[in-house]
């Protein structure tokens, strides 16, 4: 896509961890935990990222918005440049993009009323105050779900689904643009999943909100999402439209994800494939292409040369023995 299509651009991002282990000789490694994420995402559309726990798509996403700083690379947002921005540029691109965090439980303040959640932002972005600023978090409550008695609860009056409608709330309050969801219905029971997906799907529709959609899950991607980048180790190995990514999986590690998400059909129950192995660490990640121990199409070239990314047409692949 062009740059003028791109609501957000995302160009090499990189964030690496230093770990210090050991006593009384201790060793220091580095964690790569991004290493060189690219992709692009248009207004309106809801972008996928997907893959394995540890993969690096949480940190990736968290990265996007500053709430850690990136290593190196660029993030764009409406044509601003995230990575460099400062002080009150800063905080008007932090109206402008939002986050809902995986775990209802541990994202909102215990001591803190559901109303002092909504209301704080209001006030920090001089958005309302006061009866102002309680009448728009009322309403921001009814429109997720839940009744305007919540405004004066504490959160462990609510389950976890309801929780969860309030980190939607609070995301909302500031009229944001761009919304990252991280794993947003991982926590929750499978009916109340259903419920806040249904949720965040009309509330894009109704407010023309952009999602950046975290998961492991490919169901939920599949359903929620438009296109989807998978990620492996890191770094991205295909991306494209969700039909086509799942449909017909050219890299063998998506193959491996989609083949391995369970299939609701009574006749094939029991039939899942056997995953070989388990995800490498990003501080040793292997030779060549990171997937090579674990690839059953893998190649000498493989073991020694990491594949050069190919795009073709609205998809991508780093992949040297993609399948047709």
């Amino acid at each position: 896509m062009t740059t003028s299509e791109a609501l957000l651009e995302v160009c090499d991002l990189a964030k690496h961890f230093t770990v210090t282990k050991g006593f009384p000789r201790p060793v220091t490694t580095t964690v790569r935990a991004v290493d060189g994420v690219s992709f692009a995402v248009t207004r309106g559309e809801a972008f996928g990222l997907v893959g394995e726990s540890g993969c690096g798509k949480s940190t990736a996403a968290r990265a996007v918005l500053r709430l850690i700083p990136p290593d190196a690379g660029r993030v764009r947002f409406a044509g601003i440049d995230v990575t460099d921005a400062h002080g009150s540029a800063l905080q008007g691109l932090r109206r402008r993009m939002q986050i809902v965090f995986q775990d209802p439980y541990s994202s909102l303040n215990p001591r803190r009323t559901i109303g002092q959640a909504l209301t704080e932002p209001l006030g920090v972005h001089g958005l309302a105050h006061g009866r102002a600023a309680r009448d728009r978090a009322v309403a921001l409550l009814e429109e997720v779900g839940l009744p305007p008695s919540a405004y004066d609860r504490h959160p462990h009056e609510f389950s976890g689904g309801q929780r969860q409608r309030v980190g939607i709330a609070r995301a909302l309050s500031v009229e944001p643009e761009l919304i990252v969801a991280d794993e947003p219905v991982s926590a929750l029971d499978v009916s109340v999943q259903a419920q806040v997906l249904l949720l965040l799907k009309d509330l894009q529709a109704r407010r023309g909100l952009t999602f950046v959609f975290v998961s492991h899950d490919l169901g939920v991607i599949r359903w929620f999402c438009s296109r989807v980048a998978v990620m492996y180790l890191g770094r991205i190995v295909e991306d494209g439209p969700v039909s086509r990514v799942f449909g017909a999986p050219r890299h063998p590690y998506t193959r491996m994800l989609r083949d391995a998400s369970p299939i609701p059909d009574p006749g094939i129950r029991g039939q899942l494939p056997r995953i070989v192995g388990e995800i490498p660490s990003a501080a040793n990640p292997p030779a060549g292409c990171h997937f090579h121990p674990r690839c059953p199409r893998a190649s000498e070239v493989c073991r020694t040369v990491y594949p050069q990314w190919r795009s073709d047409g609205d998809s991508g692949i780093a992949c040297h023995h993609p399948e047709d």
